[in-house]
C-alpha cells in the first residue's frame, strides 16, 4: 500500500486504541471535510465493481488487463499505482532501468523490488515519458505515488552515495505536476520531502497510522499514541501549506475483528482524516463495518 512497502517500518506500540481515540477526540476534531471522503485501495485483479462504485476515490493497480470504467462511481476519482522509490522485477520497464544503472539494492522486506535512483535521468525519463502516460491512457485520472520513503532511507544508509536523493524525489514529483498539470496526484507518506511537494499534490496518505502488519511477529499490531501523533503532525503541517490537499489514512487489521476495525475508522475520523482499513494483501475491497 499501498504504500505496500514502507509503512511497516514504524515501531510497534502497546497503548490501547481506545486511549488514542479519547486523546484524538479531545484535540483537533473536524466534522465533514476530509473525514467525510469515502476512499479505498485495491491492488487485486478482480475488484468488485459494485463496491468500487461506492467510493469517491479509488486507488488501483493499473497493470491488470481490465477496463476501469465499470469501477468508477458518479464523480469518482480513480488513481493508478506507481512506485517511484523502487521497481519490482515484474514491471515491464525493469530490465531497461537495470541496464541503464538506475536501480540499486533490493528492498529487504520485498526482495523482488530494487530501489530506484531518483537522481538518474533514465528513471526520470521512464516516469515522465512512459509510466505516467501509460496509466493515464488506461482511463485513470491520475497516479498514486508509493515508496518515496526510500529516498530518506537511502540517504541515511549511504550519505555519500545517496546524496541529494530526497531533493531528487521532490524534483521528480514537481516534474510530474509540470508535465501533467491536470491530473490528480496522491502521495503515500514521503515525509522527508512532503513540505516541498505539498503544493504539487492533491492527496496525501498516512499509512499505518494506528495499526500495522509486523513482519517480525507475523501479526497485526496497534501502534502507540506517539506514533500516531508523529504522523498526524506532519500531515497537518502539509495541509497547512496546501489547504486544498485531502489527508487520508490507511490502517491494517484482521477484517474479521470488526469491532477493532470500526475503532480504527473512528479514530482516524476523529483526527479529521479520511480513513480506510484493509489487510496487508490489499487485494480486495473491504467495506467499513456497519453500525
Amino acid at each position: 500500500m499501498i504504500g505496500r512497502r514502507q509503512a511497516m517500518s514504524l515501531a510497534a506500540g502497546t497503548l490501547a486504541l481506545t486511549l488514542g481515540l479519547r486523546r484524538a477526540t479531545s484535540g483537533q476534531v473536524r466534522q465533514g471535510g476530509d473525514a467525510a471522503l469515502r476512499w479505498a485501495v485495491d491492488y487485486g485483479a478482480a475488484t468488485d465493481p459494485v463496491l468500487a462504485r461506492g467510493y469517491q476515490l479509488l486507488v488501483l493497480e493499473p497493470h491488470h488487463a481490465r477496463p476501469v470504467a465499470p469501477l468508477r462511481g458518479p464523480g469518482a476519482t480513480l488513481l493508478g499505482y506507481v512506485s517511484l522509490g523502487e521497481v519490482e522485477k515484474r514491471r515491464p520497464y525493469f530490465a531497461a532501468l537495470e541496464r541503464a544503472g538506475a536501480l540499486g539494492i533490493a528492498n529487504p522486506d520485498w526482495p523482488d523490488a530494487r530501489r530506484a535512483d531518483l537522481r538518474h535521468p533514465a528513471w526520470t525519463a521512464a516516469v515522465l515519458d512512459q509510466i505516467v502516460p501509460q496509466i493515464l491512457q488506461l482511463g485513470y485520472d491520475g497516479i498514486f505515488i508509493d515508496t518515496m520513503d526510500n529516498a530518506e532511507a537511502m540517504e541515511r544508509q549511504d550519505p555519500q552515495g545517496a546524496n541529494d536523493m530526497v531533493a531528487a524525489g521532490a524534483r521528480l514529483i514537481a516534474a510530474i505536476r509540470a508535465r501533467f498539470p491536470g491530473i490528480r496526484i496522491m502521495l503515500n507518506r514521503g515525509y522527508a520531502l512532503l513540505d516541498r511537494v505539498a503544493v504539487s499534490i492533491d492527496y496525501v496518505l498516512g499509512e499505518s497510522m494506528a495499526s500495522r502488519w509486523n513482519f517480525a511477529t507475523k501479526r497485526y499490531d496497534l501502534l502507540s499514541d506517539s506514533d500516531w501523533t508523529w504522523q498526524a503532525d506532519r500531515l497537518r503541517a502539509a495541509k497547512a501549506i496546501n489547504p486544498a490537499m485531502v489527508v487520508t489514512t490507511l490502517d491494517y487489521w484482521d477484517m474479521a475483528d470488526t469491532r477493532q476495525v470500526a475503532n480504527l475508522y473512528a479514530r482516524e475520523r476523529a483526527g479529521g482524516f479520511a480513513p480506510y482499513v484493509s489487510t496487508l494483501a490489499l487485494d480486495r475491497l473491504w467495506p467499513e463495518p456497519a453500525g
